[in-house]
């Protein structure tokens, strides 16, 4: 398949999960927390773009948190590409996942988060799109393959599989699957 047929298939692809995801929101715009795992989702083999997940969300309503979680060995280059791109870049010598989970806990009892977006394919964090829900908030999962847990995908309101290569499936099946 060629280069120019394989970007307009993407293309394609990223329209639909827009107009999916833009026909869930409701008139009053929800506040969205975005919260990426970039040990485990900011990798070459994934290609993650983040403004493209920025462009996603904007149709379902307006980030108010993004935070994109790196360890210590993270590059002065990752770091600077995260903050050029709008996101808080937070840095911990400690495992990142705890971290994640802590600040995602802190955005569950925030009443003015109507959603948890979170980037990842760990199933450690099914216990927080779980209260998530139990809370009222609704969850999306940007996720990748290999890898992204079935758990972790049965948890979510909304999962989206960035790096999808079935451009023929609509959304609501694989792209975008609404549980």
């Amino acid at each position: 398949m060629s280069m120019a047929i394989k970007r307009r298939l993407r293309i394609d692809r990223f329209q639909r999960i827009k107009n999916y995801l833009s026909s869930k929101k409701d008139k009053d715009s929800k506040k969205i927390a975005l919260l990426v795992d970039g040990p485990n989702m900011l990798r070459k083999e994934f290609q993650i773009n983040l403004e493209e997940i920025r462009e996603l969300l904007h149709d379902f309503g307006d980030i108010k948190v993004g935070k994109v979680f790196l360890n210590q060995y993270a590059s002065e280059k990752l770091v600077e590409a995260v903050e050029n791109q709008g996101f808080e870049p937070i840095i911990t010598s400690g495992d990142v996942d705890v971290r994640l989970a802590v600040e995602a806990m802190e955005l569950i009892y925030n009443d003015s988060i109507d959603v948890i977006a979170l980037v990842t394919r760990d199933a450690d964090f099914k216990p927080i799109l779980n209260k998530a829900m139990e809370m009222g908030k609704e969850t999306i999962v940007f996720g990748a393959e290999p890898g992204l847990s079935s758990a972790l995908k049965n948890s979510a309101d909304y999962v989206v599989i960035l790096n999808q290569e079935d451009f023929d499936d609509e959304p609501g099946e694989i792209a975008v699957e609404e549980i």
